[in-house]
C-alpha cells in the first residue's frame, strides 16, 4: 500500500505561500504599475493594478487611497467614497483619505459630511491650502442649498435652478441636485431640457423614483397624460412612498377623465354641461400650462356656442397667455373678435397666425378680417337707411323714402343753424346711401368692399336734392313743398305733393 510519501504531488506555483514581506513587495509592484497607468489617464488599468495591490495588503490605507482617486476619475464616486472610508478607518491619520472622503462627499452632495471631513483634513494639516478651499467649498453648496429651498416653497423656480446649477459645480455626481433641477426646469416649460436632465441619471441608474418622476411630470405638461401615468406608476413602483408622484398620477387620470368627458358633451350638443366640464377641469392643477390653454380654448369654442362672445374671448385670451404658440386660440378669438365686428383686434390675430402658419387658410382668413376692417370704415349706407343687409330692393326704397322726408332741409328752416347743417348732413348721407343701395352694380361692389370712389361715376359728383326730385317726381311737373302747420306751432311740417 503506497504511503503518502510514495505520492508524486506537485504544487501549483500560484498556490505557494508567500511571506509577509513578498507580499509587499508583490503589492508595491503592482501600486507602482497602477501609478503608471493613472499618470498615463488610463484609469480602468490603474483601477484594476491597484485592486491588484490591495488584494496582496488588505490593510494598506495608501492603496485604498490611490483606487479611490482613480474610482473618482471614473465618476465612480460612491465606491471612490467607500474606498476613502476604508482607508481612514485602518490610518486615522491618513491626511489623503480624508481629503479624499470629503470630496466625494461634496460631489455626492452631502456637503455637511464633506465638510467634516475636510476639518479633520486641517486638524492634521493646519495649513492645507486645498482643505481650506474645500471647507468654502462646501459652505457654499449649503448655502445654495438652502436659498434653493426657499425658493422652491416660494415657486420661485428660475432661483432654485440657479442655485442648483451652482451647487453642481461641486456636487458634480449628486442626483438630488440634478432631479430638483430638473422638476424644476419642467414647472417652467422647459421640458426638453428637463427631459435631458433626467434621462442623464436614469442612464446611472435606473430605478430613480425622482428621475422617473419629472420623466412622468414633462410627459403630462405636454399633455402626453397616458405616457406620464405609466412613468408616474413605475416611479411609484421604485419608490412606493413618493408622495408627489402620485398626486401627479391622481391629477393626471381626473384632468384626462373630465376632459374627455366635456370633449363628449360638446360633441353631444350639450353646450351648458361641457362648459360646466372644463370649468372643473380647470380647477384640478393650475400648474399644467399646456392642458389648461387647450381647457380655456374649449371652453371659449363652447362660450362662443351660447353665444358669450366676451367669455370666450378672455378664455381664448386666457389660453394664449399660457401658451402663446397656440394657434387654435388665436384663431378662435379671432372668430370672436368678427362676430363682434371688432375687426382691427381680428386682424392682429389673423396676422398672428399667418406669420406662424403661411397655409392658404390663413391667407384666407387674414384677407377676410382685413377686407371687413376696410368696410368697417366706411359710411355704413345699410345703418344709414336703417335697414339690414339682407334688405329687398322695396324695403330699401322704403327706408329711403322715411329717412329723406325725415332729414329734408325744408323740414327744418325754422330750426336752429347748428340742427339745419346736422340734418343737412344726414339728408346728403340718405341719398348717398340711396344712390348705391338702390344700383344692383354699385351695391355690389359695395358689398365687396370696393372703393366707390373709384369708380367713374364719383360719389362727389351727386346732388341730394336731385335725388329726392327724382324718387318723388318733382321734376315732372307733379312738385312737392314742406309747409308749416300753424297751428302745429314752429318745427311740424308736413310734406304736400303739387
Amino acid at each position: 500500500m503506497a504511503t503518502v510519501d510514495d505520492c508524486d504531488v506537485t504544487m501549483d506555483p500560484e498556490m505557494e505561500i508567500l511571506s509577509d514581506e513578498e507580499l509587499e513587495r508583490e503589492a508595491e509592484s503592482f501600486k507602482e504599475q497602477g501609478n503608471a497607468y493613472y499618470i498615463k489617464k488610463d484609469y480602468s488599468e490603474a483601477f484594476n493594478y491597484y485592486t491588484k495591490a490591495i488584494d496582496m495588503c488588505p490593510k494598506n490605507a495608501s492603496y485604498y487611497g490611490n483606487r479611490a482617486a482613480t474610482l473618482m476619475m471614473l465618476s465612480r464616486h460612491r465606491e471612490a467614497l467607500e474606498d476613502s472610508q476604508q482607508a481612514v478607518r485602518l490610518d486615522d491619520t491618513f491626511m489623503k483619505g480624508h481629503l479624499r472622503e470629503g470630496k466625494c462627499h461634496l460631489s455626492l452632495g452631502n456637503a455637511m459630511a464633506a465638510s467634516r471631513c475636510f476639518h479633520r483634513v486641517l486638524e492634521l494639516e493646519p495649513d492645507n491650502s486645498q482643505a481650506q478651499q474645500e471647507v468654502k467649498n462646501a459652505d457654499s453648496v449649503l448655502e445654495y442649498e438652502k436659498m434653493a429651498e426657499i425658493g422652491f416653497e416660494k415657486h420661485d423656480f428660475r432661483m432654485v435652478v440657479f442655485c442648483m446649477d451652482r451647487a453642481l459645480e461641486s456636487a458634480s455626481a449628486c442626483h438630488r441636485f440634478k432631479v430638483l433641477k430638473a422638476e424644476c426646469l419642467a414647472m417652467l416649460g422647459r421640458y426638453p431640457e428637463a427631459q435631458s436632465v433626467a434621462s442623464d441619471i436614469l442612464r446611472m441608474d435606473a430605478t430613480n423614483g425622482d428621475a422617473l418622476y419629472v420623466r412622468g411630470l414633462c410627459l403630462y405638461y405636454e399633455d402626453c397624460i397616458d405616457k406620464a401615468v405609466q412613468f408616474f406608476v413605475q416611479a411609484l413602483r421604485m419608490a412606493p412612498d413618493h408622495e408627489k408622484a402620485r398626486l401627479a398620477c391622481r391629477n393626471a387620470k381626473a384632468l384626462k377623465a373630465k376632459k374627455e368627458d366635456g370633449n363628449q358633451a360638446f360633441k353631444d350638443g350639450n353646450y351648458d354641461a361641457a362648459y360646466e366640464l372644463y370649468s372643473e377641469a380647470l380647477t384640478i392643477d393650475p400648474n399644467n400650462i399646456k392642458t389648461n390653454a387647450k381647457l380655456f380654448c374649449n371652453r371659449g369654442t363652447v362660450g362662443s356656442k351660447l353665444k358669450k362672445i366676451d367669455q370666450a374671448i378672455e378664455d381664448c385670451t386666457k389660453a394664449v397667455k399660457l401658451d402663446e404658440t397656440y394657434i387654435k386660440a388665436y384663431l378662435r378669438r379671432a372668430q370672436c373678435y368678427m362676430d363682434k365686428e371688432e375687426y382691427d383686434e381680428a386682424v392682429r390675430d389673423y396676422e398672428k397666425v399667418y406669420q406662424t402658419e403661411k397655409t392658404k387658410e390663413h391667407k384666407h382668413l387674414l384677407k377676410n378680417a382685413q377686407l371687413e376692417l376696410k368696410k368697417s370704415k366706411r359710411k355704413d349706407y345699410y345703418k344709414v337707411l336703417g335697414v339690414d343687409k339682407n334688405a329687398t330692393e322695396d324695403e330699401i326704397k322704403k327706408a329711403y323714402r322715411k329717412r329723406a322726408l325725415m332729414h329734408h332741409p325744408d323740414r327744418h328752416s325754422s330750426a336752429s343753424a347748428e340742427i339745419q347743417k346736422e340734418e343737412e348732413k344726414k339728408f346728403k348721407e340718405v341719398g348717398e346711401a340711396f344712390t348705391v343701395l338702390s344700383d344692383p352694380k354699385k351695391k355690389s361692389r359695395y358689398d365687396s368692399g370696393h372703393d366707390l370712389e373709384d369708380d367713374t361715376g364719383n360719389m362727389g359728383d351727386f346732388d341730394a336734392n336731385n335725388i329726392f326730385k327724382a324718387f318723388f317726381g318733382g321734376g315732372g311737373g307733379q312738385g312737392y313743398s314742406f309747409e308749416a302747420n300753424q297751428s302745429s306751432g314752429p318745427g311740424n311740417f308736413f310734406f304736400q305733393f303739387g
